[in-house]
């Protein structure tokens, strides 16, 4: 009898075996997962930057905001009409679109210096602020978080946890000034990115990245390096507690969850001891979540960047951000904070595919 006989005759047809996952629509489960995600990623940036443009707007007109009363009606007009902004807001938004296209970012009205110069140089200290900001928090949120689950319930876990939640709620700028007030009495660098002297000499490194700490290293003196070292400890630690209260309750809690699992119920009864049950076994799945929250982290961290480089003078992108807003220059602002939801929407990206590489659980 053929298929359509079964379905007039009113019977439920029969269920067609499922195709192996790696011949349906011709791709394997993990290029079509990683396909979506990628088409997702386009609308994604196209809503953030379309609001990012629209709420700058809705403030009202970026040169009456910076320059109102120090320039007169004429040169606010004449410096409207040089920036475009005395034009439709459907041209100006189509032409913010196609320079962001092609890398261009527009100009600071204070200093008239292009932004993507601005974000090239200040980007750099960023970045180099947030690797050692992670370092911090892996270093500490890691190993305390499955300290903490080992001895459930007890004192040292009720001690971590305590830690974690005043880590991961007391302001930014709070914890460096705590941190500024307990070194500094010391005679550690509390303020910048390096000395005077330092920064003059690393300048002359050649190809040079920004990065003041692969700099020094280009430069070849473990002095300057030392020093670069050491002025970033209080800011990383001021950055990296943030997230590394974080880390800690995720590890332990997720960590306790696999502890429960029948394939860590099998060791134990193989008479395997209790640290290495938890080392070899249970840890590296427990970090499966840890490595997801990451993406999240990236906003975390590039938020408080703001806070904590402004309280350390730590030059950039959060600092050059701060002292944009002070000056009112909302189009620098403007790409800036483009910038920023960039990075954000990118570094999901690409947790989600470090996260469907670890995890084939992970798939559509």
């Amino acid at each position: 009898m053929s298929s359509a006989e079964v379905l007039a005759a009113g019977e439920p047809p029969t269920p067609v075996p499922a195709a192996p996952s790696g011949s349906r629509r011709g791709l394997p489960p993990l290029a079509r997962y990683l396909l979506v995600r990628l088409a997702l990623v386009v609308p994604m940036i196209w809503v953030l930057v379309t609001l990012v443009f629209v709420l700058l707007r809705v403030i009202g007109d970026p040169i009456t905001a910076a320059q109102g009363g120090r320039l007169t009606p004429e040169q606010i007009a004449e410096r409207k009409a040089e920036a475009g902004l005395d034009r439709p807001l459907l041209v100006q938004y189509w032409e913010y679109l196609s320079g962001l296209l092609h890398g261009d970012f527009g100009r600071s009205l204070t200093d008239n210096q292009p932004i993507s110069e601005v974000l090239r140089v200040n980007g750099a200290a960023t970045l180099e602020l947030s690797f050692y900001a992670l370092v911090v928090a892996f270093a500490v949120g890691v190993p305390l978080g499955r300290l903490a689950a080992r001895y459930r319930d007890r004192l040292p876990d009720v001690a971590l946890r305590l830690f974690a939640i005043v880590a991961y709620a007391a302001p930014v700028f709070f914890v460096g000034l705590l941190l500024k007030l307990a070194f500094t009495p010391f005679g550690w660098p509390s303020s910048g990115r390096a000395s005077t002297s330092t920064l003059l000499t690393l300048e002359q490194v050649h190809p040079r990245t920004n990065i003041l700490l692969v700099d020094a290293i280009l430069w070849g003196d473990p002095s300057y390096v030392l020093e670069v070292l050491q002025y970033a400890l209080l800011p990383a630690l001021a950055l990296g507690l943030l997230t590394g209260g974080v880390f800690l309750r995720l590890v332990r809690i997720n960590l306790l969850q696999t502890m429960r699992a029948e394939y860590v119920t099998s060791a134990r009864a193989r008479g395997m001891a209790e640290g290495r049950v938890i080392r070899k076994v249970a840890f590296r799945n427990a970090l499966v979540p840890v490595v997801t929250v990451m993406g999240m982290q990236v906003a975390m961290l590039l938020a408080g960047a703001v806070l904590t480089e402004t309280t350390f003078e730590w030059k950039g992108i959060g600092y050059a951000l701060a002292e944009y807003l002070k000056a009112r220059d909302f189009l620098a602002v403007q790409g800036i904070v483009t910038v920023i939801a960039l990075v954000v929407c990118v570094a999901s990206f690409l947790i989600d595919v470090i996260v469907a590489l670890v995890d084939p659980r992970v798939r559509f």
